[in-house]
This record gives C-alpha cells, structure tokens and sequence, in this order.
C-alpha cells in the first residue's frame, strides 16, 4: 500500500515562485559590478528570470543543455541562474579563478553553449575564448552603457533579455532532472563536474533551513560572501528565497571596507564565507574601532576556522560562530558547528573547544569513519579513520563517469578526509588523506599545527607539510606566511605550539615566504607547497 499524497516534483523554480508569490516586495541588494547598489526585489527578479529564459529558448536552448556563468554574487546572476533551471537546462557555475586553460577545458568538457560572464572577467574569456570548442554565445552581464569593446562580438545582458515574454512556462519536468553543474578545484588531475538535480537542490534547500544549520527566516538579512561558483554559495541562493530572507549581494568588492558597509547599512544578520575574508574584516574592524551590532551568525567553511577568529566574533562582537564543514560533492553542506543540547549550559571554554569542531550533520548526511580495510571504527572521538558519507544531496558519480566508481557496496562516498566521530557523531576533521603527515607508522595532523601557529598575531597563514626523513620516513615543516610588517622567528612561531599538541608533532623547521599559495576554492595549495619543498632537506635528516 502506497500513500495518497500528491506528487509535487521539487525543482527549484518552485523556491523562486515561492518567493516573489510570499515575500515578493522582500529586497534583494547588489553592490553592482559597474559600481553604485542597486536594489529589487523577489518579485521583480522573478519577472526578469523568466526573460532570460524565454532568451535562451530563443537561442535554441533545450532541456539537459548546458549553460555557464563566469560571476559574482548579485541579483543578475540570480536572474541567469533561475531563468536557466527553470526551464531544465543546466546552470554551469565556472571558479573564476582558475587559470584561462582550465577554465577553457571545464568549458569544453561541460559542453556550455552560452557563457554569461561579469565585465571583471572579460580579459579571462577572451584568454580562453580561441581554445572554447562549444560556446555559441557570450553575454555580458552589463546595460549597454557599461559594455565593454570587446572581441567576442558578445552582447550586453540587459540588451539580451529587453522585450522578452515573461510568460515562459517553468518547471513540468522531473525532479531528478539534472540543475546545476558544478567542478572541483582538480588539486590532483583535471577537475570532476558534480551535476546536481532539481531533486537533490531541493532536499539539500530543507536542510539548510534548519536552526542548527543555515537557520534563517523571514526576518534575517543574509549577505552570502562565499561566491555562487563555489557550491551554489553553500544553498544560500536557494534558501534565502525559500524562507522570504532579505538578500544582499556584495558583486566582486571583498575588502574588509566593503563588507562592513554591508553589514552595517543593511542591517546584516546572517554571513557566510571563508576565513581569510573574515581575517581581512576582523583587521578593518579593529584598525577603525566598529562594532556588528546587527549581525548574530557568522557561518565559516572552506578550511578550518583558526581559533582566534572564532574568539573575536564571539568573545569582542558578540556573534554567534557557526563553524561549517562539507564538500562540492556534498551540495555542499555536511556538518554544522550549532551547540548540541548537552553543551548549552557548559563553561565557555568547553563550548569553544566545540566550536573549534567541525560540528555534526544534520537530518539528511550520514557519517561513518572507516580503516583501510573498510571496517566502521568506534565513534569514541579519539581513533581517526577515512571519513566517508551518505545522503540524498550527495553525489553518486562524476559528470562523464570520471573518476569511476565513487560509492562503495554501502553506498557511502569517500570524502578523501581523515577525522573522529565522537558518541553524539561530532565530527573532527584531522587531515586530508594525500595531506596527512605519516611519521614512523603514526599520523599527524597538519590542520592542528596550522591552526595553532596562525593563532599568533605575527602570522598571517600557515601550513604544514610532510617532508622526507631517513628514519621518520617523513616530518612536518611549517611554512609560515607574516602578518603585513611582521618579521615572526621559528622560535616564536615553535613556543605558539607548545602545550597546544603532542609534542613528537613539534614541526621540525619553520620556513617563511611572502605568500603561501591558495587554490581557487581558497584553500591552502598543498600540492604547489610541496613542489616548492621537493628539494628541501630538514635539519634534522
């Protein structure tokens, strides 16, 4: 027997009609690309979403069909981003920030047809523009007093979409239907697409929405600072929509100047990003004496949060930190930081040992810690395993079948991270498997090292490598990044660690550059590092 209930397809132009149809005069804020800020609404972005999908039917675009954005958050991406779904093509968001052949491979392997892209990137398209095989339009997301000469006879978007019907059908296709395509940053090999579907966009938008997740309503003011190119910047352009949550969009503008004038003048309660932008606001905040007396939630992903941006927002500015861990495979939500019911009343300190977590999953991820063997390991917080995970906003398989079989008979996915589960299923990342540091038979963890040397004011960023040793078969170096006008020792930088961790973890060597390389997720590029370090030898070898 089979209950009675309605089949209503979840698709994600249903999270927009729910929006302009219940919270239609809610605002949606752009710091514009061109300049100035520039405001609408759900209801109106709606309107302007269905142009762009009549665009593209136009164009001949049709169901499955790939279409890409090279842009920052603002209301014109939203716009690009419904008006594709909604008619069931596939929203292909490119990281701009990846080198033109890379982004020019993405483009050929996705098979876009149409590329949208902000003014910013016009020098990055026409890099790649000779090497891109399937594009057969480029748009520039500008009016056409602002568009720019170009040599891609690309039209302006406003220009693109002037006149179109907005009466174009949205939805009336499957749920599993794909949405969203979406590449890792490809540290080792080419880069994999992870192809999202209506259904699992969906799904991943009700857990989101939950108060120990995302958590906002009706009445909060969202300012997404992590970028729509990175994981559908964490659901949050679902989700604000789905709760009727005033967006404000910061465009291509990242200082610390910027964000505060958002935070402030807008009333900002809820943000989310990674933490070197936090690093940058938490400095112009000091520099010039500001207080947040808006914002209640800060939400940190991407890396793990060093502890001293934790006690700032918490302990100077009164802003609840929620400390944030998951995958582009993950859509991309795994764990949250929220405190658990046995911890509310627990002392400071305990809480902010917590908060340092990586948190716990919610209703819809499933968490299990295996050994090399495939053997589920005891959930006691302290034996670290492969961690591995399952949900229906988890990604089965690469776009294309690269990479072959993800899943393994459990159907659970590999993360490639190694982390403890403890008996309420907190989770703690200790490394990444290819970055774990393996020192006579035991592992080390590089994140705990990391963490604790950027704790001292004169570092900016750090990162720990395994390097080659003749006995240990491998030892950490500690690569340190200064703060600007800082000139930290190795001495200073070992007497942050003590106490902090074992003391057989104590890095061998401390070296100092200019800059310790990202990726362009934003993370540490611990590929690159160890290049450079391939002919370091330790003074201890």
């Amino acid at each position: 027997m089979q209950g009675l209930m309605q089949n209503w397809q979840l698709t994600v132009d249903k999270v927009l009609d729910h929006a302009a149809h219940n919270h239609g005069d809610r605002e949606i804020v752009t710091r514009a690309v061109e300049g100035g800020i520039r405001r609408t609404t759900y209801a109106e972005l709606r309107l302007r979403a269905k142009q762009v999908s009549t665009a593209l039917l136009d164009e001949g675009i049709k169901l499955g069909d790939r279409v890409a954005t090279l842009a920052w958050n603002t209301d014109r991406h939203m716009e690009a981003w419904y008006g594709t779904m909604g008619i069931g093509a596939v929203l292909h968001t490119i990281n701009p920030r990846l080198h033109p052949d890379q982004i020019a491979w993405i483009a050929n392997h996705a098979e876009d047809r149409i590329l949208m892209f902000d003014t910013t990137f016009l020098p990055l398209v026409e890099a790649a523009k000779d090497q891109l095989k399937t594009v057969e339009k480029f748009i520039i997301l500008t009016d056409p007093d602002n568009m720019p000469e170009n040599s891609l006879n690309a039209v302006s978007y406003e220009l693109w979409i002037d006149g179109r019907s907005r009466d174009v059908e949205w939805g009336n296709f499957d749920e599993n239907t794909a949405c969203g395509l979406c590449y890792t940053s490809g540290t080792t090999g080419n880069p994999k697409g992870v192809l999202y579907s209506h259904r699992s966009n969906v799904l991943h938008t009700f857990i989101t929405m939950g108060v120990d997740t995302l958590g906002m309503g009706a009445a909060d003011v969202v300012l997404p600072v992590v970028p729509m190119f990175h994981a559908n910047a964490w659901g949050l352009a679902f989700a604000c929509p789905a709760t009727g949550a005033k967006l404000v969009m910061p465009g291509a503008d990242m200082s610390g100047a910027a964000i505060y004038e958002l935070l402030d003048k807008e009333k900002v309660t809820i943000t989310a990003a990674v933490p070197t932008v936090w690093l940058l606001l938490l400095t112009y905040l000091e520099e010039n004496k500001l207080k947040l007396p808006h914002l209640r939630k800060v939400v940190i992903g991407g890396s793990a949060v060093p502890e001293r941006i934790l006690r700032a927002f918490e302990e100077n500015y009164d802003v609840e930190v929620f400390h944030a861990w998951g995958m582009t495979e993950l859509s991309p939500l795994g764990t949250l930081g929220a405190l658990p019911a046995h911890l509310v009343d627990a002392p400071h300190e305990e809480q902010m040992a917590y908060k340092l977590t990586q948190g716990r999953p919610p209703f819809g991820v499933e968490l299990k810690i295996l050994d090399d063997d495939g053997n589920e390991l005891p959930r006691d917080g302290k034996t670290s395993g492969r961690l591995v995970c399952r949900g229906p906003a988890i990604s089965s398989a690469y776009f294309k079948g690269d990479g072959g079989r993800v899943l393994d008979e459990n159907g659970f996915f590999d993360t490639g991270d190694v982390a403890t589960l403890d008996e309420h299923s907190t989770m703690q990342i200790t490394d990444r498997a290819k970055d774990v540091i393996k020192s006579g038979g035991e592992w080390i963890s590089s994140i705990d090292i990391e963490n604790f040397a950027v704790g001292h004011p004169k570092v900016a960023n750090a990162a720990a490598i395994g390097v080659y040793h003749p006995k240990w078969d491998e030892r950490p170096l500690l690569i340190v990044q200064p703060a600007p006008g800082e000139k930290p020792t190795k001495e200073e930088v070992l007497k942050q660690l003590e106490g902090k961790i074992a003391k057989w973890w104590t890095p061998d060597d401390v070296q100092f550059v200019d800059e310790i390389p990202l990726g362009a997720t934003g993370k540490i590029n611990k590929l690159k590092l160890r290049e450079m370090f391939k002919d370091y030898t330790l003074p201890t070898a």
